[in-house]
Order: structure tokens, then C-alpha cells, then sequence
């Protein structure tokens, strides 16, 4: 299995349980990692033939700009589901951060593996 990947999307939601979060759009980091299957767009050089990182861009900024979750977990797998079935992927890793979420840290997060690497 090859391996495409999307490195610090940088998305603009609401996010968090207290109440200036529900107030005060944040930033997450997305990192991505999703399993696929590119030798023929190796062989082709066409991108109809690949998993296109921009369309998976595209679609996760469409998703979390208009959401609202309580929980990073939540929008992790809100995430990691939508993608595994648009995108027809049979496994992802998927890294949410929140920047400043906690005094004294750059960043908190979590790491999610769903699917199977076969």
C-alpha cells in the first residue's frame, strides 16, 4: 500500500466544551495519511488516475468550516469516516491538533488509525 498525506492543513472551526470556544472560531492542524494504491497513476502520469490531495483539501475545508464540535475526538472521526467512504480509501491516519488549546503547550491533539493497512 502507498501512502498520500496532507501535512498541517491549517482549517478554521468551532471547536472546544467551554464557552469562549463556542464563541471564538479556532484553527486545527490536520495531518493525513491515507492509503492507496498509485501505481497507475505512476504508470499514467494523469492525475484522473490518482488520489488527489487537493480534492481531499478541498472537501475537508468544506466540512469543518461550517461544523461545530465539542470534542476533538469527535471531529477526528467525523473526519476519518467521511474520508475512508467519499474518497473510497481503505485506511487513514489522521493527526487533529489545536493550537493553544492549554496554557503552557504549543499544542494538544489526538492521532487516529481507521481502516486496514491489508
Amino acid at each position: 500500500m502507498d501512502i498520500v498525506y496532507l501535512s498541517e492543513l491549517k482549517v478554521e472551526t468551532t471547536i472546544g466544551v467551554s464557552d469562549w470556544e463556542r464563541k471564538t472560531r479556532q484553527f486545527v492542524l490536520i495531518d493525513l495519511e491515507m492509503g492507496t494504491d498509485s501505481r497507475a497513476a505512476g504508470a499514467s502520469d494523469n492525475i484522473a488516475d490518482a488520489l488527489d490531495y487537493r480534492d481531499v483539501a478541498k472537501r475537508i475545508r468544506e466540512d469543518i468550516e461550517g461544523s461545530q464540535f465539542h470534542l476533538i475526538e469527535a471531529l477526528a472521526e467525523h473526519l476519518a469516516q467521511m474520508l475512508l467512504k467519499e474518497f473510497n480509501l481503505p485506511w487513514i491516519q489522521l493527526r487533529l491538533t489545536k493550537p493553544g488549546a492549554i496554557r503552557g503547550t504549543k499544542h494538544v491533539g489526538i492521532v487516529i488509525e481507521r481502516g486496514s493497512k491489508g
